[in-house]
C-alpha cells in the first residue's frame, strides 16, 4: 500500500493553513505536501510540522505573482533574476522545514517558443546545480492545459527529455496520475516505463479531481502498480474534496 501525504493546499481548507498540519495528523496522515509555505515564516511551518509528528514530502518553489496569474518563472525570458531569487528563497525554506523535494514550476509560455525553451533549460540547470549543492531533490511536473491553460511543460516525454539533458541523479519527474490521464492516458504502462526517473507521485480522480475511487480510473490497480514498481516515496493527495475533507476520507480504508 502506498504511503499517502495530505496536500494542505487542497485538503483541510476548513481551517487556516497552519492548523491543517494537526488536522492531517488527526485524520491519520503521516506526511504532508502543499503548494507554497511562503506566507508564513519557515520556522513556524517547521514547528507545526514537528508538533504534528508529520514528514514533509514536497512543496513548490515560489511561482511569481500567483494572484496575478503567474504559474512559475522557469520558462519566462527576462525573469531570470526573479527566478534566481525564488530559488534562493525555496532552498532557504527547504533547509528549515526539512523537505526532501522541491518542485520547479515552468510558468505560462508557448511550449514551442525557442526563447522559452532556452530559458527553461538554463533555469533547470541552475536549479539542479543549487539543489544538488544543498542536498535537496528537484522535480518537474507536466500539467494539463485544461487545468492550467498555456503551461509550458505540458508533455511527459518532453519532461523526460529535459531531465535527461540535466543528467543529475537528484533531478526527477513529478508524476501526477490526474495530469497523466488527461494529457496522455496509458497510466499503468507509463508508470512501469518511467519508474526509474519518478521522484514523486500525486493522485486525484479523473475527470473531476476529487477523491480517489470516484472517477474513471481503477485507482486500486494504480496503487498496486505503484507498489509493484518499487516506489518508496509518498503519494500526494492533490485532490479537491467533493464535500468536506474528513467526510471524504473513507476511500483510504477501501484501498
Amino acid at each position: 500500500m502506498p504511503k499517502f501525504a495530505a496536500n494542505l493546499s487542497m485538503m483541510f481548507n476548513e481551517v487556516p493553513f497552519l492548523d491543517r498540519f494537526a488536522a492531517a495528523a488527526e485524520s491519520g496522515f503521516k506526511a504532508v505536501e502543499y503548494l507554497f509555505p511562503y506566507d508564513n515564516p519557515a520556522e513556524i511551518v517547521a514547528e507545526r510540522l514537528q508538533a504534528a509528528g508529520l514528514a514533509q514530502a514536497l512543496f513548490n518553489m515560489p511561482p511569481g505573482d500567483w494572484a496575478a496569474g503567474e504559474r512559475g518563472m522557469a520558462a519566462l525570458p527576462g525573469r531570470e533574476a526573479d527566478f534566481a531569487s525564488a530559488l534562493d528563497t525555496a532552498i532557504a525554506y527547504a533547509k528549515v522545514i526539512g523537505t526532501p523535494l522541491l518542485h520547479m514550476m515552468a510558468g505560462l509560455a508557448p511550449a514551442s517558443d525557442s526563447q522559452a525553451i532556452a530559458t527553461y533549460r538554463e533555469n533547470l540547470q541552475r536549479a539542479a546545480d543549487r539543489t544538488g549543492e544543498a542536498g535537496i531533490g528537484l522535480v518537474i511536473e507536466p500539467i494539463n492545459g485544461r487545468d492550467m491553460p498555456g503551461y509550458f511543460l505540458n508533455d511527459f516525454n518532453r519532461a523526460l527529455d529535459f531531465i535527461a539533458e540535466v543528467d543529475a541523479p537528484h533531478v526527477k519527474l513529478q508524476y501526477d496520475v490526474y495530469h497523466r490521464q488527461i494529457l496522455h492516458g496509458d497510466v499503468i504502462m507509463s508508470l512501469r516505463q518511467m519508474a526509474p526517473i519518478i521522484g514523486h507521485i500525486q493522485i486525484a480522480s479523473v475527470p473531476d479531481r476529487h477523491e480517489p475511487l470516484t472517477g474513471e480510473l481503477d485507482d486500486r490497480r494504480i496503487f498496486a502498480e505503484i507498489d509493484a514498481i518499487g516506489y518508496q516515496g509518498y503519494v500526494g493527495c492533490e485532490y479537491r474534496p467533493a464535500a468536506g475533507t474528513r467526510e471524504g476520507l473513507g476511500w483510504m480504508s477501501k484501498v
